[in-house]
């Protein structure tokens, strides 16, 4: 667990438009390019004479011969009643072929034959010639049949195969050729109105606005900079967690500037071929002083620019590295009057190559860190442009329930609201709604269908009600929101806390606090139930990472004092970095488990002096299964709860009469019971 990061920046708003720009006739940029006649390939036409060719050739091997099929005995009686054509027998290959006379004149001569194969062709042929005494055609065998018949299918699939491949790799290769676009840059080349975003759809990060103002007012104009020998900066990277907006925040870097924007990722640099990352840099980067200035964004970098000699290569330079030293040099490359800046976006900086991030290359860093409550609320209300919010709508309050959510957190729970309303024939999204959306994006949909035994809803209850209970009573840990025991996600129940303010860091008062308020659970459940569960391994695993936290990174064991023995996480070696002998490595396993022990001890008293008061709480849950801090806090001076239970909701529900839609203007209305129906 880390301290968290400064919340001072930005979310950006949603709604860009999809980049396409490929997307139409007519491009959204420039004007409309005539259309290039397809010219039809005449490779198809081969393809399909050369199967035609081969299945023709077949057929004629392996028919056994025309017209009716007859035995040698009925051949021999045929021939002495004298109903075979003289001189129609003919010995061939595959067959012995004659004409039978037709029982009348109108008639034509019927084909006979008799099918030969390898073994009764010598034989039978002999048989015939007997037969009619020598009154036989030999047709004579072409010397190429054997040769067709034996390797003519493997040569035609070899030709079949070669042609298609050609075909393959010229199509591949176009003008440059067989593979001369495995080379060529996979960049997609946007401008300001396809990306449609500016500085107006990025909220909450006026610090890093100020520092991109420099390359966008240098971008707009040069020469002011290159009068007094100024260079700006000739890379830029943005670093922060996943969702925090730093793709976003280049494309409104593009759309301030109004240049070409040159977008790739780092994977895409990276192909079967080797070398042929190091092509498609140099590639990148000629196109992009050609169309100087411009802007060129590498997103997700660390996909090619880790630290060089690091893991487990097996020696030599493999296609990430060299790749890698393509960029190296062709950011090094640059000279004053470019007028190509290059922008980065990773979430992984600590892995990146030195040689990558030095000045001249990547002069500045921008951190895009998750952003603070002003920056919540300011990405909601941008969010919520495009929806109905109904009156009772406080976003503020969502901003204040939502630390450490990222940008892409805050635009999902405004989506997962609007659908919850609609869903609901809602006519505006309301407070509740953005409630439970932000706790389906946190803990996952709620599980309300679950039907759980009696006993385990009871040791959820308590469970829940001693988390609740702590919280309560703790002024140093967070306020309590509310507490549910409906399944959510992967949690039979959940208690839910609401910061009043953004933490910078981590205080050893709120540790404990919060320590304590995890040990609570198993604490309740035992003394309730006489018996524990597994539902405390997610409280165990939290309180025993603050715990060991606490000593290794932090500082906060007197026996260890002020040192850090925690590793470098380099996510580049498989061991565990360990700087310290095996008697501070049992200290540190001792001193996580006094942290741990002392927060149960604690816990545990404070619940059996507040006992009446889980026990309140608790039963209020099976009867409600959903309490809010103020209701908790009602049960804990003593007081009762008036609202509605579940079981009293559900039956209300099943008393309320069948809503039938009203009898259509021309019905006809309905008769009292015994009337007899009209004449008419």
């Amino acid at each position: 667990m880390t301290p968290p990061r400064p919340d001072t920046l930005i979310r950006a708003a949603s709604g860009e438009p999809e980049n396409r720009p490929g997307g139409g006739p007519e491009g959204p940029g420039g004007p409309k390019r005539p259309q290039q006649p397809v010219q039809s390939s005449r490779g198809l036409f081969w393809v399909v004479a050369l199967l035609l060719l081969t299945v023709l050739v077949f057929m004629f091997m392996t028919t056994p011969g025309p017209g009716k099929q007859i035995t040698l005995g009925e051949f021999r009686t045929l021939w002495n009643n004298g109903d075979i054509v003289d001189g129609s027998v003919v010995i061939q290959e595959q067959a012995i072929v004659a004409k039978q006379r037709p029982a009348t004149s109108d008639e034509s001569p019927t084909t006979i034959s008799i099918p030969l194969n390898a073994a009764t062709r010598e034989a039978w042929a002999d048989e015939v010639s007997k037969i009619t005494d020598g009154q036989v055609n030999i047709k004579p065998t072409s010397p190429w049949m054997p040769f067709i018949f034996t390797f003519g299918p493997f040569l035609l699939l070899l030709l079949l195969l070669w042609f298609l491949i050609a075909r393959g790799l010229r199509s591949v290769g176009g003008g440059g050729g067989m593979l001369g676009n495995f080379g060529k840059s996979r960049h997609r080349t946007l401008t300001k109105e396809m990306t449609g975003v500016t500085f107006a759809d990025v909220a909450g990060i006026e610090e890093a606005k100020d520092e991109v103002g420099e390359i966008i007012e240098f971008l707009r104009n040069p020469k002011k900079f290159t009068k007094i020998g100024g260079r700006i900066p000739r890379g830029v990277l943005l670093t922060g967690a996943p969702g925090c907006g730093k793709t976003l925040l280049a494309k409104a870097i593009a759309g301030e500037a109004d240049v070409p924007f040159f977008s790739i990722s780092g994977s895409d640099f990276v192909e079967m071929f080797v070398g042929v990352g190091a092509s498609r840099v140099r590639d990148l980067f000629k196109q992009a002083k050609d169309s100087s200035p411009c802007i060129v964004f590498l997103d997700e970098i660390d996909a090619v620019g880790r630290r060089r000699g690091g893991g487990f290569t097996t020696g030599g330079h493999d296609e990430r590295e060299q790749t890698l030293n393509a960029i190296l040099v062709e950011m090094d490359g640059f000279s004053s009057t470019d007028g190509v800046i290059v922008i980065a976006a990773t979430n992984r900086p600590d892995v990146l190559d030195p040689a990558l991030i030095r000045p001249g290359r990547f002069d500045r860093q921008i951190a895009v860190p998750l952003p603070d409550l002003r920056g919540r609320l300011e990405i909601l209300q941008v969010h919520a442009r495009k929806v109905k919010l109904g009156p009772d709508v406080d976003l503020e309050r969502v901003a204040r329930g939502t630390p450490m959510f990222s940008g892409a957190d805050l635009a999902a729970i405004i989506n997962e609201a609007a659908i919850s309303a609609t869903l609901q024939n809602k006519d505006f999204v309301e407070q509740e709604d953005l409630e439970e959306a932000r706790d389906k994006v946190k803990f996952g949909r709620a599980k309300k269908s679950r039907v759980r035994e009696k006993d385990e809803n009871k040791l959820v209850a308590y469970h829940e009600a001693g988390h609740a209970v702590l919280q309560a009573l703790l002024k140093d840990a967070d306020p309590l929101h509310k507490v549910t025991i409906i399944p959510r996600g992967g949690a039979g129940g959940a208690t839910f806390s609401l910061p009043e303010k953004d933490r910078m860091g981590f205080s050893l008062k709120w540790i404990n606090a919060t320590m304590r308020v995890l040990c609570a659970g198993r604490i309740a459940e035992q003394k309730a139930m006489s018996d524990i569960s597994s539902g405390a391994a997610q409280d165990i695993l939290q309180v025993t990472q603050l715990a060991r936290t606490m000593v290794e990174e932090w500082g906060m064991s007197d026996r260890l004092g002020f040192v850090r023995y925690a590793g470098t996480d380099s996510q580049d070696a498989y061991v565990p970095e360990r700087d310290f002998s095996d008697e501070t490595a049992r200290i540190i396993d001792e001193e996580v488990r006094r942290l741990v022990d002392e927060a149960y001890k604690d816990a545990s008293r404070i619940l059996n002096e507040h006992w009446d008061q889980v026990e309140a709480v608790a039963n209020a849950l099976l009867r409600h299964e959903t309490l809010s801090a103020e209701d908790v806090s009602t049960l804990m001076r003593g007081g009762t709860l008036d609202k509605p239970t579940v079981s009293e909701l559900l039956a209300a529900e099943a008393r309320k009469p069948e809503r039938r839609p009203p009898p259509a203007d021309d019905a006809e209305p309905e008769a009292p019971p015994g009337a007899l129906p009209s004449p008419a």
